[in-house]
């Protein structure tokens, strides 16, 4: 059965990578989602994506570039489809995620740590700070990243590990052994375009697809489970099309 991942939260409706992101896909039915995870100046794990804080909130300047205390000052750009009676939203925390995950026992949370923060901090010290904060709820986690120092440093400490890669061909025989990942998240513009997918041992998650028909398609082909910023959007679609 085809199950949907909210990227980023329902992130056609909401600020990306916050709270009510993540609350908005709970309420559309989302039972995973995905987050991106880099550190402030001052080592403190926070959700948050791009390179810099430009697009999102309007400053110049990496998020690592700050510390925490100016990070809670900024507050993240609504999405063009978005209703914003919630007013102005702070950038989430990755101890708000550990909360939410509280509030949500069935909810699965996939990690992305961004390869920024590990240029900046390090592999280690970004798995650390993560794996610390998450540790109450860290069997509802699955870390997932890039970067494979990450996935190294991470391999013993967590349930589960996914690699991301832009191609599916990236994903090759010696991650497999070395790091032995329970998911692969592939970019549906690296897939083949004829054959069976999926790799043994590990489940593959395709990102990033808001068409049905796409999604259809993959599911034929053995996908399972597919990423979309438009959860609720593509959801609806589905099940009404549903055989």
């Amino acid at each position: 059965m085809l199950e949907l991942v909210a990227h980023r939260g329902y992130a056609r409706r909401f600020p990306e990578n916050t709270l009510v992101a993540l609350e908005g896909a709970v309420a559309a039915g989302a039972r995973y989602i995905e987050i991106d995870v880099q550190l402030t100046a001052d080592g403190v794990p926070v959700l948050f994506h791009d390179h810099d804080c430009r697009r999102l909130c309007g400053v110049a300047g990496a998020i690592s570039d700050y510390d925490l205390a100016t990070v809670s000052t900024f507050t993240v750009a609504w999405p063009k489809l978005a209703d914003t009676a919630h007013g102005a939203i702070p950038v989430a925390r990755v101890a708000d995620l550990a909360a939410f995950l509280v509030r949500h026992p069935a909810v699965t949370a996939f990690v992305e740590i961004k390869r920024q923060a590990v240029r900046r901090h390090g592999p280690e010290r970004v798995v650390r700070a993560v794996h610390d904060i998450l540790t109450p709820v860290l069997a509802q986690t699955v870390l997932i990243s890039f970067s494979r120092p990450v996935l190294v440093a991470a391999r013993a400490s967590w349930p589960a590990i996914g690699l991301v890669t832009k191609r599916y061909r990236d994903f090759g025989k010696a991650d497999r052994a070395r790091l032995a990942p329970e998911y692969h998240f592939c970019d549906v513009e690296g897939l083949p375009r004829r054959g069976p997918l999926g790799h043994e041992g590990s489940t593959l998650v395709v990102y990033e697809v808001d068409d049905a028909a796409r999604a259809r398609a993959l599911e034929g082909r053995g996908v399972r489970l597919i990423e979309t910023f438009a959860f609720a959007e593509l959801a609806h679609t589905l099940g009404a099309r549903k055989p």
